[in-house]
């Protein structure tokens, strides 16, 4: 009994060693500076910054169906069953008991040199091996499989994060390839309308055969892009069906990226808004403070451990006498193992720990690191394809105008034919860069939304709370 009260009160002084989070590895503010007044892309759902309704139906239709998601929701379920062994392993499991048995013994093997024999019945409840956790060896590991599981909870938020910014980009897309088409489709009705008219012009001798031929390079090169773009859009719905999971029916719709409701500025805050923010990287932290309670597992390994076997029930030799008073029977056997020696299993698991937290400590740092990179990028794309927008559109009116001078040249006789070529091919090439800038725009913003760890804090968002029966909520996440 001293032993013992000597182990119990060694446990109490036992303490595992608190975790001290590194420092963010990152300048204290970003590149880009953001209006105070905009929103906050944590604390917005993405119903509230996406607003276009078919990119509403898209996104749920994504979020209901993706099986990359499924898979993510699956791995928490995995985690958290986990952590039900590892609670349930620190229970005791109590059993119950019954027997009944005969014995014969020849008089041969008596040393009596009488035949024996007898019968037995017994009934209870107990626990076998119970290891009691003075060291709280138990507790880490428990500790250790709860942090796991809110990893995962958090692997998954970040999954449907992605999943939503990749389905408003791949919608992004879709649109600018219709836009395009449907400039492409346009130019290629026009220069087959000249080239209608240039054919009835050399038949009668008004223009010549090299000016037709050059009106017809000018339709293949439209027919060309018309071709280019329909195989490039036809892939782009493929992508988007992968990810919503589920069959759509994606019609073509000339003004698709126009009609498309404006992307909202965000503002972004300060990178340490990120720790919290970002899934990754509270899930980077929940996997930092797993690793963090192994070590203090492995450490407790190398103290006694201390297991209880008892039994309480009857035991009689026939079983009616089972339930007299006189029948009652226990047990209580307490064994303490002390580890001696054990060709260094102990110490190559600790220091196999210690290098797993050493590598989580790296783990966290580069998630806070390439959190912190995806923002700057994000930030720096955005302002810079908003100067590109306008002067693409600066651009278009430009070759709009050379466009419409050179057949007023050409129609006058004071310029080449091939002057109306070029304005014509430039101001095609134009419309395509603006639309394909304006894409771009838009979809930068669609990233920094998704780099800033948009909507994890919002309410709107929060994933429904975990039974009681669950793992312990991490104190990282807020």
């Amino acid at each position: 009994m001293a032993l013992t009260g000597a182990l119990l009160l060694g446990a109490c002084a036992h303490t595992p060693e608190p975790l001290a989070l590194p420092a963010a590895p990152v300048a204290g503010v970003y590149a880009e500076a953001s209006s105070p007044t905009d929103p906050a892309a944590p604390t917005l759902a993405w119903r509230s910054y996406f607003t276009d309704p078919a990119l509403q139906a898209l996104i749920s239709q994504a979020l209901a169906n993706n099986r990359d998601l499924r898979i993510a929701a699956a791995r928490v379920q995995q985690a958290q069953a986990a952590w039900g062994l590892q609670h349930a392993a620190s229970l005791p499991s109590v059993v119950g008991m019954a027997g009944n048995s005969r014995v014969h013994l020849p008089a041969g093997i008596n040393p009596l040199g009488s035949t024996i024999q007898a019968s037995g019945a017994s009934l209870g409840l107990g626990f076998v091996s119970w290891e009691v956790d003075l060291w709280n060896r138990l507790g880490q590991l428990q500790d250790a499989a709860a942090q796991s599981a809110e990893a995962a909870e958090q692997a998954r938020r970040g999954a449907e994060l992605s999943l939503v910014a990749q389905v408003a980009q791949a919608h992004l897309a879709l649109g600018e390839l219709d836009e395009r088409l449907a400039l492409a489709r346009q130019a290629e009705a026009s220069r087959a309308e000249s080239l209608r008219i240039f054919t009835r012009r050399v038949a009668m001798g008004a223009s010549s055969r090299l000016q037709l031929t050059q009106v017809q390079t000018l339709l293949t090169q439209a027919q060309a892009l018309v071709v280019q773009l329909e195989q490039a859009r036809a892939a782009q719905a493929q992508t988007l069906i992968a990810l919503v999971g589920a069959p759509l029916d994606l019609p073509e719709r000339a003004d698709a990226l126009s009609r498309q409701s404006p992307v909202a500025r965000l503002r972004t805050g300060l990178p340490s808004e990120l720790l919290q923010a970002r899934p990754d990287i509270v899930a980077a932290e929940h996997q930092l403070r797993a690793a963090h309670a192994q070590v203090g597992a492995a450490r407790a390994a190398f103290y006694p451990s201390l297991t209880l076997t008892t039994a309480l029930g009857t035991t009689s030799t026939d079983f009616d006498g089972l339930f007299r008073g006189a029948s009652k029977a226990w047990l209580f056997a307490p064994s303490l193992n002390l580890p001696l020696f054990d060709g260094g299993r102990r110490e190559n698991n600790l220091s196999l720990q210690q290098a797993r937290q050493l590598e989580a400590v790296a783990q966290y740092e580069k998630s806070i690191q390439n959190a912190f990179r995806e923002v700057n990028d994000a930030l720096s794309a955005s302002h810079a394809l908003e100067q590109q927008v306008h002067i693409a559109e600066a651009a278009l009116q430009a070759q709009t105008e050379r466009a419409r001078l050179s057949e007023r040249r050409f129609d006058a006789g004071s310029a080449a034919f091939l002057e109306v070529l070029d304005a014509q091919r430039d101001l095609l090439s134009a419309g395509q860069q603006l639309v394909q800038a304006r894409r771009a725009a838009m979809a930068s913003r669609v990233l920094l939304y998704a780099a800033l760890g948009g909507g994890t804090l919002a309410a709107a968002d929060a994933p429904p709370s975990p039974p009681s029966s669950g793992p312990r909520t991490a104190t990282a996440q807020p």
